[in-house]
């Protein structure tokens, strides 16, 4: 069935493409017209994230408008939280909030094991659902959050600067903090391989916050753990291509290569030929335009395009930004990305 799948599937398993697929980190999202429209008729987050009609509808919009060649979950890396024992809401001005943040001993040994298929059906139905509707035209993305990241949320309680509250943690209650990341390493696990169990055929691990620990802390709270997850779901599901990324990586990229990831997904900080240098030439790479690009010329969105993809030629590698698409940005500028993503062998003048 090699021959058939999509082609996002086929270049991040490593097989030779004809091109590089493209698409987007938050390619659905406020950018968006139709979704905004959306938006002000369901002005809940979660309810648009967790209703399964309105993901679905969401996920597809980016597909149905530029026809990238990967469609993602729309969802948000907090959703499994609750089935844990913890809630949230996310608040469209200030983000995610946590009422009351895990601080405790009891706290933490108070939260359940996840069970997706009670606690988060509607994932399972969303990646169903857009598995049938796409077929090979895309590759179906799932998507998690990673122990660390997971877990500074859920002990500030919410978005932060200085990540004070879980380095406190960190080095005062050390303990306290390595077992709530195995507990969240576990449990997203399980939900990884729900994922691809419904239906995602490439699933994209979010490590936000990595970037904010030095090299020796992001060898003691947040690699290890995220290795955790990826071997556990290598154990189940050995052929599904993971991928790696953290905001503000150029530090850690070299330990990101060492976590048994199949891609690395580089943001815009790092050039292209560089960040591939200091990567296992096994690990492949993922984008990496910077997002705020897409507010310029068409002319200087497809140089740079045509520059990251010359250097990542002779890799494995998936054209994508450094980033989320950012809200405000030009629908027709998104356009320019994946029409010249598309059209990349032609301008860069040799096979990608």
């Amino acid at each position: 069935m090699t021959e058939t799948a999509p082609l996002l599937l086929r270049a991040a398993r490593g097989e030779q493409v004809e091109r590089p697929p493209v698409w987007m980190m938050r390619q659905a999202g406020r950018y968006m017209k139709v979704y905004r429209d959306l938006r002000d008729r369901h002005p809940g987050f979660r309810e648009r994230s967790e209703n399964p009609d309105l993901s679905f509808e969401i996920s597809m919009q980016p597909f149905d408008a530029f026809a990238p060649d990967g469609v993602i979950l729309f969802s948000d890396i907090l959703t499994p939280l609750p089935g844990l024992g913890i809630d949230f809401d996310i608040i469209e001005s200030k983000g995610p909030i946590i009422e009351p943040a895990i601080r405790s001993q009891a706290q933490v040994d108070g939260l359940r094991p996840l069970n997706p298929a009670e606690s988060v059906p509607f994932v399972g139905e969303v990646l169903g659902r857009l598995r049938a509707e796409v077929g090979n035209a895309a590759t179906v993305l799932g998507f998690v959050g990673a122990p660390w990241t997971l877990a500074a949320y859920a002990v500030e309680g919410k978005s932060s600067k200085s990540y004070a509250v879980i380095k406190a943690m960190a080095f005062r209650e050390p303990a306290l903090l390595h077992q709530l990341l195995a507990h969240l390493a576990d449990s997203i696990a399980t939900y990884v391989r729900y994922q691809i169990d419904s239906g995602a055929q490439v699933v994209q691990m979010f490590d936000s916050w990595a970037g904010q620990l030095s090299p020796i802390d992001y060898d003691t709270f947040a690699a290890p753990y995220q290795k955790r997850v990826i071997d556990q779901v290598k154990a189940s599901h050995p052929d599904t291509p993971l991928i790696l990324y953290i905001s503000g990586s150029a530090g850690v990229l070299e330990r990101m290569g060492r976590t048994g990831v199949d891609i690395v997904s580089l943001d815009w900080t790092v050039d292209m030929a560089e960040g591939i240098a200091r990567l296992p030439q096994n690990v492949g790479v993922q984008g990496n335009v910077d997002p705020g690009l897409l507010f310029g010329s068409p002319e200087g969105i497809r140089d740079r395009i045509v520059d990251t993809v010359r250097k990542a030629r002779g890799r494995k590698h998936i054209l994508n930004l450094g980033h989320g698409i950012l809200p405000g940005t030009p629908e027709e500028n998104a356009r320019v990305f994946f029409e010249t993503g598309k059209a990349v062998n032609d301008l860069v003048g040799a096979t990608a």
